[in-house]
């Protein structure tokens, strides 16, 4: 059992957070608010290799895994930039595209991912289906040169910053007839593909779409994989790095709002001395470092499980670290501001900013709810509720 992280790991980890003080949480804060996307940053992040830490080195990537993915993404996240689209690109995308595509695929899209020059979102939730990925109602039908592609999806992160889109359909499978989850590649300009921006009540430069697919023709090589069999290994594939991407995401929200409130608490004066120094303050913040902590733990075991190959236990893993890691965000969060008094609300403090997101944190990809369920049913031994 080690605890420590590598030497390159912890170079990395260095890296990212000089990076992110560069920018840090103003930067992320102007760009939201102007409606404009973080591109300086993103291309930086590129530039450097960080974005393509978890891409075969064959590729151009760094060779690395989840762990150093999740490093990039918490220690943006600790600077007050917290990337959504690193989640989405890097995490989900380009670990499906790496497990489960074919060769041709593999060749022609790592390399972007591995420079940040290549960016995709995601798309599996849907308006009705909720939860149950099995009830998706986008379908894929063969045609004579590919595929058409019918449904709507919702809540999909940067539709307007993407080339592509890796669509979550069903297609009926020519052995049996029954549907089955199956991957595409669809361009996001293709013709019957429309994109709505949603309203969110979120501080951030990454936005946020419905989507709409009237026929949506593509090329059998859109497929990921070689048939419809590869379809749900490469969901789950892409779905626990997603996971822990967020979880490590959401720890280094935590962090860097816990840091604001502590500098704050020991510097702010009241009464001839720092209001750090009362228990009614310290002890909240205390306990809300130590929640965080504990779910960094529980990350980096994720991480460490999914690197190695043990695909079931990082599952469990990995849900644990999101649900620990959203609840540590949201309690870190509403401890700084508390902490912070009224200024606690104001955009100059940068902490209030940060609320839309630990808020949704507890409720995307996945919500708390079904977590619990999870737990119970299959840790321990609970019959199914849902």
């Amino acid at each position: 059992m080690d605890f420590d992280y590598t030497p390159q790991q912890q170079d990395l980890r260095d890296a990212v957070a000089k990076l992110g003080k560069r920018y840090g949480h103003e930067y992320f804060v102007r760009k939201a608010k102007a409606g404009e996307h973080s591109d300086e940053l993103w291309q930086d992040a590129g530039r450097l290799g960080y974005l393509g830490v978890s891409v075969p080195e064959e590729f151009g990537g760094g060779g690395g895994g989840i762990t150093e993915l999740a490093i990039v993404c918490e220690e943006l996240a600790a600077a007050g930039s917290p990337l959504l689209l690193l989640v989405v690109s890097p995490a989900i995308v380009s670990t499906i595209v790496n497990r489960h595509g074919t060769p041709a695929q593999r060749s022609a899209l790592l390399p972007g991912f591995a420079d940040g020059s290549l960016k995709m979102c995601f798309a599996i939730t849907e308006p009705d289906a909720g939860s149950n990925f099995h009830k998706l109602s986008t379908v894929a039908r063969a045609s004579s040169d590919g595929y058409v592609l019918t449904g709507r999806k919702v809540y999909i992160s940067g539709v307007d910053e993407c080339s592509h889109v890796l669509v979550v359909a069903r297609l009926a499978d020519e052995r049996t007839g029954k549907l089955k989850p199956a991957l595409f590649l669809v361009p996001c300009d293709a013709p019957g593909l429309t994109a709505s921006k949603l309203e969110m009540e979120i501080v951030s430069p990454e936005n946020q779409f419905l989507l709409f697919l009237d026929d949506v023709e593509v090329p059998a090589s859109a497929l990921i994989g070689e048939d419809v069999e590869a379809g749900l290994p490469a969901l789950f594939a892409g779905l626990n790095p997603e996971r822990i991407t967020v979880a490590a995401m959401a720890c280094g929200v935590a962090r860097y709002a816990l840091e604001r409130a502590s500098t704050y608490a020991a510097t702010r004066s009241v009464w001839g001395r720092p209001i750090g120094s009362h228990q009614g303050v310290a002890h909240p913040l205390a306990h809300a470092h130590i929640q965080v902590e504990l779910a960094r733990l529980m990350v980096a075991k994720a991480a460490a499980l999914y690197d190695a190959g043990r695909d079931l236990e990082a599952g469990v893993a990995a849900n644990m670290a999101k649900y620990a890691s959203a609840d540590a965000a949201a309690l870190a969060v509403d401890t700084a501001i508390q902490a912070l008094g009224g200024n606690g609300m104001t955009t100059e403090y940068g902490v209030a900013t940060l609320l839309g997101s630990v808020r949704a944190g507890r409720i995307a990809p996945v919500s708390r709810e079904m977590i619990l369920n999870f737990v119970a049913q299959h840790l321990l031994g609970q019959e199914k509720s849902y």
